[in-house]
């Protein structure tokens, strides 16, 4: 039954971390600190909020500002956040282009106030952004130390037929 497992579990795990290689190039995990922002409330499409690019003409349709967390975080592979770096703050968020605004504490607690939103509830980061990644981190330590503990091997008895 081991015998069989084995190359299941090479194939599986060669399939999920895409260790498929080209000739010339190997894949690499990405790991290190990255910025992540994470849209905590959705602003009226008012124009007040309406975010004005300057003298540029928009030709797309009409961008609102948001509300969004904005933090940093060390993490493997853009999946598995290990551990916070920067603690999350509140920012202004355009979803059409994936950008953010520093905002004043007047400003930001104006909207707060005109919109009847809670700062402590919406500046929170979510369970697995702050323990999960630790959690299946172990996990997948524990999984390769029990690997790699020999097991013991079940004698076997001759029967007579």
């Amino acid at each position: 039954m081991k015998k069989r497992l084995i190359p299941i579990a090479l194939t599986l795990s060669l399939a999920i971390f895409g260790c498929v290689q080209k000739s010339e190039a190997r894949a690499r995990i990405p790991f290190g600190e990255r910025e992540a922002l994470t849209k905590v409330a959705d602003l009226p499409d008012t124009d007040e909020y309406l975010i004005k690019e300057g003298s540029k003409m928009m030709n797309t349709k009409s961008q609102y500002l948001d509300l969004a967390t904005f933090h940093k975080e060390f993490n493997i592979a853009w999946l598995l956040p290990l551990w916070v770096t920067q603690e999350p703050k509140l920012v202004g968020y355009n979803e059409t282009d994936q950008s953010f605004y520093e905002l004043s504490d007047q400003e930001l607690q104006t909207i707060l106030d005109e919109n009847k939103l809670d700062k402590n509830k919406l500046n929170k980061l979510g369970f697995y952004t702050r323990y999960g990644g630790k959690l299946v981190a172990v996990l997948i330590i524990l999984f390769i130390i029990w690997g790699l503990i020999p097991s013991k091997k079940t004698p076997v008895t001759p029967q007579s037929a």
